[in-house]
């Protein structure tokens, strides 16, 4: 338990009878309220990895455990590279070799790849079962738990097979941050910092304020990051659950990290790596398309680098690039669509011309 007598933080996602809590807090896997209120059933599954699991699976077994008479689990093997259909099918595999119905409770106890293959299992199994999240990662805590996307990797493009699908509640335990390998963390601020230029320039003014107590671990600093980040993610998608338009913006620098991620081998990269660095080129394509003056790219680059992400790109040659930003979900009829940066706080989505992306490219690679 954290020694913070923070209080539970509450952010509603309001979506009609899909609708449910996101809890912040330290404490909260200990705490018997997290778990009051979920849909009663015989049984439950924690989908976990090897790295999560000795860690915190017994004390959500535990807890778990006065709600359902059976729990069953599957540990998975930890990595992007295990977000792949072997993995999808492990935990099919369990629910099925368990005689699991419908109501059976999936919860995803670990970061956002564990996050999103529990539930697309959850949005598949028997046509949907309630599933719960439980990240214990800062990237899934602000972003990959709240929102209901569900997906796994394609070996020719990331997220490409997955469904969208809410879960029941979301519990973000901040002590699970303590954990945290230092590399895992700067990871996860990469979709901190994302939030403020696309939404909110006083968070952005925010975090460059007080990125040293983020990097520290500060409990109260985290949690206002956690909570202001699923506040704007809340906010777009209560508009656009199924990112028909503006949820498009949460993937402001995923063009080009998705392209980063694909091209260097799923792993290789952590996801909130190639996402900073995909900042990095999207400000710069801000600032060539004259959207933004040069001191944003300048500025975003900063702090990238300050929170100890990478902020030049490999390279993977220019046409291997475009290849895989065209297989972007966002690309229509081929064309490549960027999450640009319009002033601060405002994002739309723009197409460039490949000689200005290849220009980019050449500037933020090595």
């Amino acid at each position: 338990m954290s020694a913070s007598p923070l209080p539970v933080i509450t952010v509603p996602i309001a979506l009609d009878e899909r609708s449910y809590d996101i809890l912040i807090a330290p404490g909260l896997l200990d705490a018997a309220s997290s778990w009051q209120g979920l849909p009663k059933a015989a049984s439950a599954l924690i989908v976990s990895n090897e790295t999560v699991a000795p860690l915190y699976l017994e004390r959500v077994r535990a807890q778990l455990g006065r709600h359902y008479a059976r729990i069953e689990t599957v540990v998975l093997p930890d990595g992007e590279q295990h977000k792949d259909w072997a993995s999808l099918n492990a935990i099919i595999d369990k629910l099925l070799s368990t005689a699991s119905d419908r109501k059976t409770v999936l919860v995803a106890l670990g970061g956002g790849v564990i996050g999103d293959m529990t539930g697309f299992a959850a949005a598949i199994y028997m046509r949907g079962v309630p599933f719960v999240q439980v990240p214990t990662t800062l990237l899934s805590q602000v972003d990959s738990s709240v929102g209901g996307k569900t997906a796994i990797n394609h070996p020719l493009g990331k997220n490409m097979v997955g469904a969208f699908y809410q879960p029941q509640r979301v519990i973000a335990d901040l002590d699970t941050l303590d954990t945290l390998p230092p590399r895992e963390l700067s990871a996860g601020l990469a979709e901190v910092i994302k939030y403020g230029p696309i939404a909110d320039a006083a968070f952005l003014d925010w975090i460059e304020a007080n990125l040293n107590a983020l990097l520290a671990r500060d409990k109260a600093a985290l949690a206002y990051a956690v909570q202001r980040s699923c506040e704007i993610k809340a906010w777009v998608v209560g508009q656009d659950e199924r990112e028909s338009g503006i949820r498009a913006i949460l993937n402001f620098g995923h063009t080009f990290g998705h392209a980063i991620e694909t091209g260097m081998g799923y792993g290789e990269w952590l996801h909130g790596e190639a996402v900073g660095c995909g900042m990095v080129m999207a400000a710069e394509l801000s600032v060539r398309l004259g959207l933004m003056p040069a001191e944003f790219a300048a500025r975003m680059r900063r702090l990238i680098e300050r929170a100890g992400l990478p902020v030049v790109g490999p390279k993977l040659g220019t046409e291997r690039y475009l290849e895989l930003m065209r297989v972007d979900k966002k690309a229509e009829g081929g064309e490549i669509r960027f999450v640009l940066i319009e002033a601060m706080g405002r994002a739309g989505m723009h197409s460039a011309p490949d000689a200005l992306v290849a220009e980019v490219l050449d500037h933020c690679t090595a």
